[in-house]
């Protein structure tokens, strides 16, 4: 595959992602997008009403935002370590290739 081929089906992809990702906001009107921690809650309270947990969090962030911000920072890690792992390895095999 030629590299103005490889780079428009890049290009392509993140469009497609972006896309992806949008779509839900702009066409979910109205739409509670709430975690699954809340709604869990409300089932099980719906479900038997005297539930008590077995144990509090260790940590409860002090809003919303700070919360939102710690997932975020969560992910990009995860992302980063990941990615991190998959060009280590490329680059590992790009080497041994090369060797041979």
């Amino acid at each position: 595959m030629s590299q103005s081929k490889k780079g428009l089906s890049n290009w392509l992809l993140v469009v497609a992602v972006l896309a992806l990702a949008v779509a839900p906001l702009i066409f979910v009107r109205d739409g509670e997008f709430a975690g699954s921690d809340d709604k869990a809650k409300k089932a099980i309270s719906e479900i038997q009403p005297g539930y008590q947990p077995w144990f509090k969090s260790l940590f409860e962030p002090a809003s919303g935002e700070i919360a939102s911000l710690l997932f975020a920072s969560q992910a990009a890690l995860g992302a980063g370590v990941v990615g991190y792992a998959i060009g280590l390895y490329k680059g590992r095999s790009q080497q041994q290739k090369s060797e041979e």
